[in-house]
């Protein structure tokens, strides 16, 4: 018995059981889906007699609502109390509460069999748990590149799976760097993400505001339009405090890590013509928008997301 709700691993769970079964001979695969008006003499017939090749049976009990009303009930201690030596039964749940885990039919599928328990992997073991991907197709990057892969997915497993997929098929075995990771997760919005840079720190407010409009409208996620966002707030605030410390922006920039000769360019007008208190105060507020994309604080991510960018885009026109 698979049971919980995060998707990818019980999904991967139940794909290592069948696979199991498989090479153990169970090669005729019956699947039941417990859904409204669902026959329960399926789950007996399924499990009895010999299959018309001689194959060893794996029969899949799928009860998405979690419960499966009395009848279901019923079926289900029966099934465990004829278990043949040559079916594997894989049944899959979605996590029940304390009432339906106290259910005598989920006692008995508990005695009967192995209860697989899927939790969903905790936010601050998130890192951790993309990097143990990331090694096993080979590939490994820092704490900021995986802190910034774990922001990007929001918790959210199966996209963190396909993003992990796409590292490996961009680049190569070996240690991925910040620049990687970032151009690869960001890739689909790259285009948008520049104009959006364009438009805040160039002083363009309408082009700001419609380019918001266009990534809502596509579905990008707002903490990733915020990451790209802040990462300017931050550059532009270094700039001005360097600046004042008799610093370079050239050495700022090489900090930075920021190569793009235009980019350059528009962050450095902005540090010059933007007061410092404007810097300083953007930064308070994307952690405010931060909160409200996470559901955190009240609000309207996107609507935040424009008064931040209004702050430079004003001031820098």
């Amino acid at each position: 018995m698979v049971h919980g709700d995060e998707p990818l691993l019980a999904l991967e769970a139940a794909d290592a059981i069948r696979a199991s079964a498989r090479a153990s001979g169970h090669t005729e695969r019956i699947v039941l889906a417990a859904e409204r008006g669902f026959d329960w003499s399926a789950l007996a017939m399924s499990a009895a007699g010999m299959s018309l090749f001689g194959d060893k049976k794996l029969v899949e009990l799928r009860v998405p609502g979690g419960k499966p009303g009395a009848d279901g009930a019923a079926a289900i201690e029966a099934h465990c109390r004829s278990l043949a030596p040559d079916v594997v039964t894989l049944v899959t749940l979605p996590r029940l509460d304390r009432q339906g885990q106290n259910a005598a039919w989920f006692a008995r599928l508990s005695a009967a069999g192995v209860v697989v328990n899927v939790y969903p992997v905790e936010r601050a073991k998130l890192p951790q748990w993309i990097g143990g991907r990331l090694a096993q197709q080979r590939q490994k990057a820092g704490e900021e590149a995986l802190a910034f892969l774990a922001e990007a997915v929001e918790g959210n497993l199966l996209a963190a799976h396909q993003e992990i997929q796409k590292l490996g098929l961009l680049y190569p075995e070996g240690k991925l760097s910040l620049d990687q990771v970032r151009d690869a997760v960001l890739d689909v919005a790259r285009f948008d993400v520049y104009q959006l840079t364009e438009a805040t720190f160039g002083g363009d407010a309408a082009r700001l505001a419609r380019v918001l409009d266009g990534l809502a409208a596509e579905g990008e996620p707002p903490l990733r339009v915020l990451w790209i966002m802040a990462d300017d707030v931050r550059t532009v605030f270094r700039l001005q405090a360097g600046r004042a410390a008799g610093r370079s922006e050239q050495e700022i920039f090489r900090e930075q890590r920021i190569w793009n000769d235009a980019r350059q360019r528009l962050l450095a007008q902005c540090a010059r013509r933007v007061p410092a208190g404007v810097a300083r105060a953007a930064l308070k507020h994307a952690a405010h928008v931060d909160r409200v994309a996470k559901g955190v604080a009240a609000g309207n991510a996107w609507d935040e997301l424009l008064q931040l960018g209004l702050r430079f885009a004003r001031e820098a026109h």
